[in-house]
């Protein structure tokens, strides 16, 4: 396995991804009926921000340290940070930990991961959550087997490493497969904001396969001229079915978040509606 999420969590794109998705956990708690989560690529877990994976890249001092001392944070970025405070101020929880915390007694979550030293952390992360259940697998796979979920509602959160070259196509096929199987479910795909073509055609294929409801999200940080290797700077997502109010809030946040974790020249970001009301 080459990807590993420690080196990079609590880094800006985390946050962005992270707080649209409290935001959307939110909005399903809202209604008595139950929900469940899947999460494609769940991780390990839990992550150490003072450990070596993210002491060699302090991504986190950019992201979610930087935030934490950012004055009159927006709602859906206060709840955001509420969350991840609530492990502990070096500990930064990945996605599965975040829905778990968010799970009520009829809810679920099912958190698949393929690699084994990280499904044993996340097994074990998730061990105190009693609606909470890890999965060794390919996600791809076991999302097939999953929908559509027997409570008819939820979110289904497909967050790839992009170790592959086909992972960006293979990933938009996952997610419209899984739309066929259950089309009310809500959808956030992130995604690494360097392929524009490819993210461009990706759009055309999930409208061209009739989702009807979709929502793009990016921030972008603005390169540093000090760094001589720039890393990633640029992060988004894909939002199918949208809650209401969603879109707003969501700009509300990249605005905040483009002002506020800005490296260098060109930070900012932008919410689209492709299709439906937002």
């Amino acid at each position: 396995m080459n990807y590993r999420h420690a080196y990079h969590a609590g880094n800006f794109a985390d946050v962005l991804k992270h707080a649209a998705l409290v935001s959307v956990l939110n909005h399903l708690r809202r209604k008595p009926s139950p929900f469940a989560v899947i999460d494609t690529h769940a991780g390990r877990g839990l992550y150490d921000l003072s450990g070596v994976e993210a002491g060699k890249t302090n991504e986190a001092q950019d992201g979610i340290l930087k935030l934490r001392e950012a004055p009159a944070l927006p709602e859906s970025i206060a709840a955001y940070v509420e969350t991840v405070s609530a492990f502990g101020e070096m500990n930064y929880p990945g996605s599965p930990l975040i829905a778990a915390r968010a799970l009520r007694e009829k809810d679920r979550l099912v958190a698949v991961e393929k690699h084994e030293e990280e499904f044993l952390a996340l097994r074990a992360a998730l061990a105190p959550h009693a609606g909470a259940r890890a999965v060794k697998g390919d996600g791809y796979r076991e999302l097939a087997k999953l929908l559509p979920p027997p409570e008819r509602r939820g979110l289904v959160l497909i967050d790839p490493p992009f170790e592959e070259d086909d992972e960006l196509e293979n990933a938009v096929q996952a997610l419209i497969a899984a739309h066929r199987r259950f089309a009310t479910g809500i959808y956030l795909f992130w995604y690494p904001a360097k392929d524009r073509a490819g993210i461009t055609r990706a759009v055309g294929e999930m409208l061209h396969a009739n989702i009807a409801e979709l929502l793009r999200i990016e921030l972008d940080i603005g390169a540093d001229e000090d760094v001589e290797r720039e890393p990633l700077t640029a992060t988004g997502l894909l939002v199918v079915n949208p809650p209401y109010g969603f879109a707003a809030a969501m700009r509300e946040t990249v605005d905040f978040l483009g002002l506020h974790l800005a490296r260098g020249e060109g930070a900012g970001g932008f919410v689209d509606v492709l299709a439906g009301e937002g």
